[in-house]
């Protein structure tokens, strides 16, 4: 664990660079991704060629390294503390690079995609988000520490540096926590703090540092894995304790643990799998406890492991094989055509979770991997449980399923005797916000916008829809003041640049305006509407060689555009 999180040096990457190796191409966006090493510095290129030219390059530097390298390492980006996840990976077993998880099929959001607290909070030790962001920080650990699963460890330092020891052998030391003294619950829920990967829902006010080894995981969230109807088969990378539970051997043992089998301070890499038998034969004590064959039990060197629990694909890491933790007789083997159908939305780390905590449960599953339609409907169905009017209350969670269900109109109706700042939630108010922008409703929607950002000023995508808010509206300096913050934050935002770019092609300033317009597209060479703008300053610069390239690649990504059309007709003239 203490090796989840490092500086990205050549002594941390497991990767392969070698030039046969070190390249990814996303054939659906059409990008080239090379890893390679700068001096001292990890450095992605990404390009894009239209023939033999290269016609796009963006340089990005890698900050840090994430995982032991046992299965992976992928990479992060800091820029002025906002974390972001690169865009391919390094897959250790395969020793090959390919794209990042969930990049795949269309999905990359190449460098966009945001480290929030949940995704930083199991590969890290406690690091110091900044208040008011979502992925901005002002300090990261490398690497967990033995903070978390041992417990705030103040009393227990200077208590040793008074020289007052405690002989664990004979009795238990209260200042810190030791796991192997907690019960069975405790140290399954101290485990599946991070290796129960699922659907997690806060508790109101918590955080995800909140949890403490020995509490009740519930105390501070809700964890939820879908049942599907081929759940048996098809199982994700860190879903171990999810697995186990599935087991015969736990449900009828009632004392089964993660540290029944496993050392936490050595790695599984340096485990021994006598260790892992070991733990088999405490409780099959039994000469005749295997029913297979003795010739194909030495044939597998009576290794349980390989018969009942062997290394698997996941669903969600391309490239891993995993341990399955269901243990089992003759497990099936995963079978990709299998058809999937979705059962339940089952809680692991609670029991009784409430109504609401459910229906929060199915609005993250919808958001986040499976956008269906009978997911919103649960959600509806618990929060009416929950006593939500869905006719009158401006419920939180009520207003962002309209919101998600694209009924904007029920929205605003449910807020219409309210102001931004009656709401103290950035995300409620955003939705709020952009849900008066999709009505056309401008000067409604900029006060909630205002409040989004008043309560996460470092938020910079509401940052963002503030400021082309203010463009709607013809508030061209208050745009500006938001576009400004915006790049001084995180200069390789391209939509502030697009903002910055067209408010100087406005003021006539064709030289920032090609600038500013510049930056956007070589940070973001598909965004139409940058393109289009570009092309116009081109047009103004009288450097006409380089305004049909920027239409024919806009036509290419919407063809039915009716200003490319028009100004490609122009331009044949």
């Amino acid at each position: 664990m203490g090796q989840s999180w490092g500086i990205a040096n050549k002594e941390k990457s497991a990767a392969d660079f070698s030039p046969a190796k070190a390249l990814v191409y996303d054939s659906v966006k059409d990008f080239y991704y090379k890893p390679y090493w700068d001096g001292d510095s990890l450095t992605i290129m990404e390009y894009r060629l239209a023939g033999k030219d290269t016609v796009h390059q963006r340089f990005e530097k890698v900050s840090y390294i994430v995982g032991s390298g046992q299965h992976t390492n992928s990479h992060i980006i800091n820029i002025n503390g906002y974390l972001h996840q690169a865009p391919i990976t390094f897959y250790t077993q395969k020793g090959k690079w390919d794209l990042a998880p969930g990049f795949e099929k269309g999905l990359s959001s190449r460098f966009d995609r945001k480290i929030e607290m949940e995704c930083i909070s199991c590969h890290n030790g406690y690091p110091e988000l900044v208040a008011g962001s979502l992925n901005k920080y002002a300090q990261v650990q490398v690497g967990i520490d033995c903070e978390r699963c041992h417990g705030p460890g103040s009393l227990h330092v200077s208590q040793k540096q008074q020289g007052i020891i405690v002989d664990t052998s004979q009795t238990a030391d209260y200042t810190i926590v030791n796991p192997r003294r907690l019960n069975i619950e405790e140290q399954n829920n101290l485990c599946q703090r991070c290796h129960l990967q699922g659907i997690t829902v806060l508790n109101d006010g918590k955080s995800f540092f909140d949890f403490k080894p020995s509490e009740k995981l519930s105390k501070t969230m809700n964890t939820f894995m879908p049942n599907y109807s081929s759940s048996e088969n098809h199982m994700i990378m860190a879903s171990h304790v999810e697995r186990m539970k599935m087991s015969t051997c736990y449900v009828n043992s009632g004392k089964m643990s993660c540290i029944t089998c496993h050392n936490p301070h050595v790695s599984v890499k340096y485990t021994p799998e006598t260790q892992y038998i070991n733990a088999c034969n405490s409780c099959h004590t039994s000469k005749d406890a295997c029913t297979e064959t003795l010739e194909k039990r030495n044939a597998k060197q009576n290794n349980c492991l390989s018969c009942h629990m062997p290394k698997n694909g996941s669903i969600d890491i391309p490239h891993v094989a995993v341990t399955d933790h269901f243990i089992r007789k003759r497990p099936l083997l995963q079978n990709s055509q299998e058809v999937s159908k979705f059962i339940s939305m089952i809680c692991y780390s609670n029991d009784q979770p409430d109504a609401r905590t459910r229906a929060r449960a199915f609005l993250e599953f919808y958001e986040r991997y499976e956008p269906a339609k009978l997911f919103l409907d649960s959600a509806l169905s618990y929060l009416e449980k929950a006593g939500v009017n869905k006719e009158k209350d401006a419920d939180y969670d009520l207003l962002r399923i309209y919101f998600l269900q694209e009924k904007y109109a029920e929205l605003v109706t449910l807020v219409k005797d309210k102001k931004g700042n009656d709401f103290t939630d950035a995300w409620t108010c955003y939705r709020i916000g952009e849900s008066y922008l999709k009505l056309g409703n401008t000067s409604d929607a900029i006060p909630y916008l205002q409040q989004s950002v008043a309560l996460k000023k470092y938020a910079l995508d509401f940052q963002n829809k503030l400021g082309n808010a203010f463009l709607q509206a013809k508030k061209i300096t208050e745009a500006k003041q938001v576009f400004m913050f915006i790049v001084s934050e995180n200069p390789r935002n391209a939509e502030a640049q697009s903002g910055l770019g067209y408010i100087a092609m406005q003021a006539q300033n064709i030289p920032l305006a090609k600038k500013y317009l510049t930056t956007s597209v070589m940070l973001n060479p598909d965004h139409v509407q940058t393109l289009i703008n570009l092309a116009v300053v081109f047009y103004q610069s009288n450097e006409r060689q380089y305004i049909k390239p920027l239409l024919s690649h806009a036509l290419k990504l919407e063809p039915e555009n009716v200003q490319v059309n028009a100004m490609l007709a122009d331009l044949g003239k």
